[in-house]
């Protein structure tokens, strides 16, 4: 069985919410992709983000960066990106370093969604 080193990143807009829908590898080689979904969003105004990890299957330390990149810009601009269905080996990339400090990461998309309108 092959490694899926490629990601995919599906874009679902949905009212005020931007959802982003990753599916296979987030490292250096892939992560300009994720900066690129996200810098869009964030320049156009479109602060409130979600992020689907339930296919991805890795994240590298330049996958989190891309994370770090635009946090604080989104914030800025009113809004948050929320993280969503991790898998755990993933989830432990991000808890290793801490993130679940910085950013909200909710156990299923519905949980994220309900962290925006709380």
């Amino acid at each position: 069985m092959a490694i899926n080193t490629k990601l995919t990143i599906e874009h679902r807009p949905d009212n005020s919410i931007d959802k982003l829908y990753l599916q296979g590898y987030l490292d250096m080689h892939t992560a300009p992709q994720l900066e690129t979904s996200l810098g869009n969003l964030v320049k156009a105004g479109r602060n409130n983000i979600i992020v689907n990890f339930r296919d991805l299957d890795y994240i590298s330390s330049a996958g989190l960066g891309v994370f770090m990149a635009f946090i604080e810009d989104a914030r800025i601009g009113g809004g948050d990106i929320k993280l969503a269905e991790m898998k755990p080996k993933v989830f432990t990339v991000f808890d290793l370093l801490g993130f679940p400090m910085l950013f909200d990461i909710a156990e299923s998309e519905a949980d994220a969604l309900a962290k925006f309108t709380a």
